[in-house]
């Protein structure tokens, strides 16, 4: 026996079936969440600390205090203060605002009165000297106009004086002046000259390590050998070859018998100095090596490459321990040192990272730079850093990379950094310029263009790396022109004879 089956047109079971659909799943999609306190207020606080972080504590103005103690009514004539009349949150400036970005316009916190002349003249004061007198007459000048627009002539009486005062340069309540950020008198570095040109190789010098018992240096070339100069005589001591490509990092160990090096064959070889033979070879990177250096109190090596990464070695083993990735481009300079951050990585993706050895994962990226970062050099007795690219040099401190100061005035792309114990800063440049710094300061002290070894083009006078020697007082430069520069102090030169030409300058120093 078969029943009859009820035929329905396609149309009306599709509809049933939405209609099914949206009765199960959609019947609430319009209404709108129930607004939840807690969240809201977690919200308005970190939209408000996040946009009016810089101005939420800002300080209490002494007449401020006193004018809380004023009538109420006096009070609405002559100061602007957030809801609930805090002296902690007392705001000054030519606009009231609400406390918050999406806080509703109640009664509460709709548009304060308006701003005091005290608080004008304190915004004032707040700029920099040479914009005060514009911004501040047409500021004062402003409110006059609202004072004088809202019909009391009385109230536009005491402005007047606020604007003789900051026309004045203001000579009264000098509680109030804050002296604008200065740079401190530089320390008198003496002037560095040319002391020894070193020539022999037959490729651009690429790199260049001091040997930790101060007797004798190495340089890594794009001749694909690897030399040992003596420090003192400049004569060549010896000749290493085995790269197929430039070599482009050198180190010496400090802990054991071994020179590393790298270069743009893929390889990284470890060198035994009491046989002069390459004993390991360290396989892994995948592109050629920019970069190296070794840890200073435990047997790693760090390399970086041109694949986007930078690796971490066992020495004894060859193990490859962490491949350190994250970079989106070159890796092409890495600093180890034995507090955290361990390691520090510069790449052509513009940005530093600061990497926790034990995780092998980034503790923090500095994004500051605009353009490639090249090179990253530690200073010696302070716990910071600097890092040099083509938009300017930039100092840093440990151990979260906040930022410093930025050294500009190198304008050319920075392909090296080196610090001494007495703090000057040196950079040099792929146009064969070579800039000193006061480390403290930023302070430009000197800038050197040593001339091309003869026969060579002029556009062949590039830096390359520069280093100092152990006992600070030599600078060895290597340069596109194929030799080693050493440089020396001016043992002549006093603070008469080379003075500091400085000036108290007003810093308009950037933020990051």
């Amino acid at each position: 026996m078969t029943e009859d089956v009820q035929k329905h047109s396609v149309h009306t079971l599709v509809f049933r079936s939405l209609k099914r659909t949206h009765d199960m799943f959609v019947s609430d999609h319009a209404k709108s969440i129930a607004l939840d306190d807690e969240s809201y207020k977690v919200k308005v606080g970190a939209k408000l600390k996040s946009d009016y972080g810089a101005v939420l504590h800002m300080p209490v103005l002494k007449e401020g205090k006193d004018r809380l103690s004023q009538p109420l009514g006096m009070q609405g004539l002559q100061g602007y203060t957030q809801s609930g009349d805090d002296p902690e949150y007392l705001i000054t400036g030519t606009h009231a605002y609400p406390s918050g970005p999406g806080v509703g316009l109640t009664a509460d916190t709709k548009l304060h009165r308006n701003p005091s002349e005290a608080g004008v003249h304190s915004m004032a004061l707040a700029l920099p000297p040479s914009q005060t007198r514009q911004d501040a007459s047409r500021t004062a000048a402003s409110v006059a106009d609202i004072h004088r627009h809202a019909g009391g002539a009385e109230r536009s009486h005491p402005q007047s004086s606020a604007v003789s005062l900051l026309e004045g340069g203001g000579t009264r309540n000098t509680s109030l002046m804050r002296k604008a950020p200065t740079m401190p008198k530089p320390q008198w570095h003496p002037p560095w000259k040319l002391f020894r040109v070193i020539s022999g190789h037959l490729g651009w010098v690429r790199s260049i390590a001091v040997e930790p018992g101060n007797q004798w240096f190495v340089t890594g070339s794009a001749d694909r050998t690897i030399k040992i100069w003596d420090l003192a005589s400049g004569k060549l001591k010896l000749s290493l070859t085995g790269h197929i490509s430039t070599v482009r990092g050198v180190a010496v160990s400090s802990r054991s018998p071994y020179l590393f090096s790298c270069g743009e064959d893929k390889q990284v070889k470890c060198w035994d100095l009491e046989y002069n033979k390459v004993i390991r070879h360290y396989h892994g990177h995948l592109s050629a090596v920019y970069d190296l250096d070794l840890h200073p109190t435990i047997d790693v090596l760090v390399t970086c490459s041109r694949d986007a990464t930078a690796r971490v070695w066992d020495i004894r083993t060859k193990a490859n321990v962490h491949t350190l990735t994250g970079h989106t481009n070159t890796v092409a300079t890495v600093r180890c040192q034995a507090a955290e951050p361990q390691i520090i990585t510069g790449s052509h993706d513009s940005t530093i990272r600061l990497w926790d050895l034990i995780a092998g994962k980034t503790r923090a990226t500095l994004t500051n730079h605009k353009k490639s970062v090249r090179t990253i050099v530690l200073h010696p007795r302070q716990y910071t850093f600097a890092s040099g690219s083509a938009d300017n040099i930039k100092q840093w401190m440990f151990p979260d990379g906040s930022f410093i100061q930025n050294l500009s005035g190198h304008n050319a792309i920075i392909n090296t950094l080196a610090v001494n114990s007495d703090g000057v800063l040196v950079s040099g440049a792929d146009n064969g310029t070579i800039h000193m710094w006061d480390w403290r300061t930023g302070y430009n002290f000197q800038r050197i263009h040593a001339a091309v070894q003869p026969g060579s083009l002029d556009s062949e006078s590039g830096i390359f790396a520069c280093m100092f020697d152990n006992s600070q007082s030599r600078l060895i430069t290597a340069e596109a022109d194929k030799t080693i520069k050493v440089y020396r102090e001016d043992d002549t030169a006093t603070e008469e004879s080379h003075p500091v030409n400085w000036k108290p300058e007003i810093l308009k120093r950037k933020r990051f």
